[in-house]
């Protein structure tokens, strides 16, 4: 099994800044991808950033330019650096981590982190 957590969530004012951090822990790991998603009440569960092993990064459209996903070189820590954040980015943040544990697939998700965005 594969351990995934999130740090780095709370409280902040709207322009203000927050950084979270997802972390895996696990035998053997060899991870592919990383993707933060987010889940606020009434609203589907969305992809807010995702890096893959090789190096590509993706965002939602709603977050381009505010928000800054980065990673170290074996994969995890994973970093969302958020800027310029809007009483709208007020969710739970979730980490996926999906890879490889020695030769077994996994695809494990994080307990979840609270945002929440004050005007």
């Amino acid at each position: 099994q594969v351990q995934v957590e999130e740090s780095g969530g709370g409280l902040v004012q709207a322009g203000g800044s927050l950084s979270l951090a997802c972390e895996a822990s696990g035998s053997a790991l060899r991870i592919v991808a990383v993707g933060w998603y987010r889940q606020a009440p009434a609203k589907q569960r969305e992809l807010v950033a995702v890096v893959t092993s090789g190096g590509s990064i993706d965002y939602a459209e709603s977050v381009k330019g505010r928000f800054t996903i980065s990673r170290d070189y074996a994969g995890t820590p994973v970093y969302l650096q958020m800027n310029s954040l809007k009483p709208d980015d007020t969710a739970v943040y979730l980490c996926n981590v999906r890879g490889y544990t020695g030769t077994i697939m996994f695809d494990s998700w994080g307990q979840g982190t609270q945002v929440t965005v004050s005007s």
